[in-house]
């Protein structure tokens, strides 16, 4: 029985895990070796944590893989509230990094809350979309499914963290529109949201001065380069000097000019791609590229393959979450989209992102392994 059971296992999935996290060893060891923070302090020593981060999500991700993700249902309603209690009080305890109020110190390490709500998000909402099947379409359902989004999105937009508040709206679409929500439905929450965006924008409510000019230098880049503000584009502008110096296969691990000399700012998390597309060049990258499609790719496989719409919403959600990452991490590095501070997927620095991700990774495992009726306990 186990081995029949086993045989379910997604092995794909594991080696594209493999193959980033050997990226992520080595793109991050180069990253932090001569990089300093702002204020002065040497970054190498975020290189040996990375590598706890890793073991110890692996360790999630087995985890996961063994637990039923069906007994999640049941569990959904304190998860998701336990969600809102962190994202509460990270608010009120938290401490400030790059702009936003979004860690929570635990002796003298830190955590994110809002990576691991966003897991929690997807479970609520793949429940409540579960026990609703087949009514998705009323309008009640619907509304409900997003007020559960629009809460945990609110206190993310408080820290403020726009990014994060992207990917759970990303989030909730796709689910949405898996669990039966109507185009006619979609276009109408469109023009409601159209007065709320334009509120954020012309008010301090929802975003902060230093988001509205990331937004106007993304802008600016794209329409009229000259009118950028050079400490504004300073960023991106090094980023895509850090790609460009890379050619086709790379200066070399350790080697490269822009990632060696600090000349990119927070290049072990948010620009990260720059010091691989620099240091690995253009094959690199694009290889990068490709296993994160396929990673995709088996996260969309498993949630049509799946025996319940639970785990199907689940696979979906968190097929979401990574491609929103994804997209606007690599979007950001190359000029494509602004700048939002969103790490990439099982490359970056980053305990709670990359522990909270290994963690997901167990539960498509988990998906995967049941897809039958013969399941484990």
């Amino acid at each position: 029985m186990q081995n029949r059971i086993w045989r379910d296992y997604n092995w794909p999935l594991l080696v594209c895990v493999v193959v980033l996290l050997v990226f992520s060893a080595l793109a991050i060891y180069s990253a932090t070796l001569n990089a300093v923070a702002r204020t002065g302090v040497p970054l190498s020593r975020i290189y040996p944590w990375h590598l706890v981060y890793i073991v110890v999500g692996l360790g999630a991700m087995m985890v996961m893989t063994l637990f039923n993700y069906q007994l999640l249902s049941s569990l959904a309603r304190p998860i998701y509230l336990t969600a809102l209690f962190l994202l509460m009080l990270v608010l009120v305890v938290g401490q400030v990094g790059e702009g936003a109020r979004s860690w929570i110190e635990i002796g003298t390490r830190t955590f994110q809350p809002i990576e691991l709500a966003k897991l929690g998000v997807i479970i609520a909402l793949a429940a409540y979309w579960h026990h609703f099947e087949g009514q998705a379409n009323r309008w009640s359902v619907q509304l409900g499914g997003l007020l559960l989004m629009a809460l945990p999105t609110l206190f993310v937009l408080l820290q403020p963290d726009l990014g994060s508040a992207l990917v759970m709206v990303g989030i909730w679409a796709v689910m949405a529109w898996s669990a039966g929500m109507r185009l006619s439905q979609l276009l109408a929450l469109a023009l409601v949201t159209a007065p709320v965006c334009y509120v954020g924008w012309t008010s301090d409510m929802l975003l902060d001065n230093y988001q509205k000019q990331r937004l106007l230098t993304f802008y600016y880049l794209l329409a009229d380069p000259a009118q950028a503000d050079f400490n504004d584009s300073y960023n991106v502008v090094q980023a895509l000097n850090a790609i460009g110096q890379g050619g086709v296969f790379g200066a070399g691990l350790t080697h490269g000019l822009f990632s060696q000399g600090n000349y990119v700012p927070v290049q072990h998390t948010d620009f990260i791609f720059a010091v691989i597309g620099e240091e690995m060049g253009f094959v690199g990258g694009i290889v990068l590229i490709i296993f994160q499609a396929l990673l995709l790719w088996q996260a969309l496989s498993i949630a049509d393959q799946a025996r319940d719409s639970f785990g199907r919403l689940i696979a979906l959600g968190i097929f979401a979450m990574l491609f929103c990452h994804m997209v606007i991490n690599i979007g950001m590095n190359l000029s494509l989209l602004p700048v939002t501070g969103l790490p990439l997927p099982l490359i970056s620095a980053g305990g709670s992102f990359m522990i909270t991700v290994l963690a997901a990774i167990g539960l498509l495992q988990s998906i995967a392994l049941r897809r039958h009726r013969m399941t484990l306990a």
